[in-house]
């Protein structure tokens, strides 16, 4: 039984100092943001007869709620019409397809340049339809934007001046949220991307690392996809993959905080978890394609270091799993094997540095409207509940990881999307919510129970050191738990 304690106890501490390296590598990050950040670098502006001809790519599959603001928003765009086309790439089932051939019908008899692109399977999904639609494409540029995005008119303008410079493959905007304010759900999650897209984006930028496109609100020169190996649909993160393809190929990605694309939060705990899934299990996917390429490539070894870290991110998930739930038996084993939990602390300084990058990202940058002081309330009381909704996550995402390390192959599901701007404004009634309760939302409420039963063993046998740890996880088991109930149930 000794033995099995040291496992344990080993197996804990490998997955902590792994989860500490990590949030070391973020404050490293902010250190570069801080040491080196700019503003956005304003190229000369191009007139006329000089602006490129630029391809716009929307692919969309079932996106009845949102299609019709997207298409109307991208046509706004201030950018000659002569020098730019939109191309619907709609691969849907439902009405969604009868929308957009009423909508291209309806502005190519205005004059715009707009076609429908349909195609016989949906082979590959998204990586698929941008394969496709790519071999239509005229422009030397391609902007693809998702069917919840709605970037400002002047996107184009403020983009493509950046590739001038013959070594950007990729200009790549800051996502901004349309629904933050809805929910709490929505709110946490705009906390946690506002991190991505200002401390860590531009922190790589600054550190000279390896970038990533985020699959929307930017912009490929089409000759850099066409020299990466083009799309390829063998990973759930298209977009992650191509973007490292692209920089061993020596191409440059240009990251612009400024320049900010709106988009829809996901307003349900299911669609919060499909997307979730897509992307800790595509970031497995390419973590296990890619490593191999990057540790052949000719970049530094520091760059492959960080690039390393960054491929695997996603498995962050799957050592705070394995922290919580050892956490558990692990108390019964303080006194038997005479751990020093003093020690424990020592990694207290990867939860500082976390706290450091999510307040600057978050109060110094992303929360321009209100009062310092009140940013810093705010931040005081939803970091602890992000911290705690992360944990309980963290079952969902770890399978999704497991899944990609191991190759299972799965659907690409897409997040769906309810045209969610106000707090008046319902999902319930959407024929594309996900209305099933499954086994892994069980076994959170179970896992709830447990770590209820960790507090409460604690507390008998006189031993704090997870109190808190232990509180966090209950509240992040037991509430991702009940809003997947829910919003499952939810009625009208």
């Amino acid at each position: 039984m000794l033995t099995l304690g040291y496992v344990l106890v080993a197996i804990y501490l490998v997955a902590l100092i792994f989860v500490t390296v990590f949030c070391l590598m973020q404050f490293q990050l902010l250190y570069h943001y801080m040491r080196k950040n700019k503003r956005d670098l304003v190229p000369a502006e191009i007139e006329g007869a000089a602006l490129p001809f630029v391809t716009i790519q929307l692919p969309i599959f079932n996106e009845r709620y949102v299609v019709t603001r997207l298409i109307e928003n991208i046509l706004a765009f201030d950018y000659p019409r002569d020098r730019y086309e939109v191309h619907i790439l709609d691969d849907s089932t439902d009405d969604t397809l009868a929308i957009s051939r009423d909508l291209v019908d309806k502005y190519k008899a205005e004059g715009y340049n707009i076609e429908l692109i349909t195609r016989p399977d949906r082979v590959g999904y998204k990586a698929g339809a941008l394969k496709y639609a790519t071999k239509y494409a005229k422009g030397d540029f391609i902007a693809i934007f998702d069917a919840d995005f709605l970037p400002e008119s002047d996107f184009l303008r403020r983009t493509i001046p950046h590739f001038a410079n013959d070594k950007v493959g990729v200009v790549q905007t800051r996502w901004a949220h349309i629904n933050q304010d809805y929910s709490l759900i929505t709110e946490l999650q705009a906390f946690q991307l506002n991190v991505h897209f200002t401390v860590e984006q531009r922190g790589r930028e600054a550190g000279d690392y390896m970038l990533q496109f985020n699959g929307t609100a930017g912009v490929w020169r089409k000759e850099t996809i066409e020299s990466a190996g083009g799309w390829e649909a063998d990973t759930l993160t298209e977009d992650l993959d191509l973007s490292y393809r692209a920089q061993i190929k020596g191409w440059e990605i240009v990251f612009l905080e400024n320049v900010t694309s709106p988009a829809e939060l996901p307003a349900e705990m299911n669609g919060l978890k499909s997307q979730q899934h897509r992307w800790m299990k595509g970031g497995a996917e390419t973590a296990k394609k890619m490593l191999p390429s990057v540790w052949r490539s000719d970049l530094s070894l520091r760059r492959k270091v960080h690039a390393t870290l960054h491929l695997l991110s996603s498995s962050v998930f799957l050592c705070v799993f394995i922290i919580g739930t050892f956490s558990v038996p692990i108390l019964f084993l303080i006194a038997p094997l005479q751990l020093q939990t003093d020690l424990l602390g020592i990694f207290m300084v990867g939860l500082v540095s976390i706290g450091a990058v999510y307040f600057v990202a978050n109060v110094n940058i992303a929360w321009p409207q209100d009062g310092y002081l009140k940013k810093v309330v705010k931040f005081i009381l939803l970091f602890p509940i992000f911290l705690a909704m992360s944990m309980g996550l963290s079952l969902h995402n770890s399978i999704a990881v497991i899944q990609g390390f191991r190759g299972r192959k799965s659907a690409f599901v897409r997040t769906p999307k309810f045209d969610i701007k106000e707090q008046k404004d319902s999902f319930v009634k959407s024929q594309y919510r996900d209305t099933k309760i499954n086994k892994i939302t069980m076994a959170e409420g179970l896992l709830a129970l447990y770590f209820i039963g960790g507090i409460v063993a604690g507390l008998m046998i006189g031993e704090q050191t997870f109190l808190l740890f232990h509180i966090l996880l209950t509240i992040g088991y037991g509430t991702t738990f009940y809003y997947s109930v829910k919003h499952a149930r939810a009625r009208s």
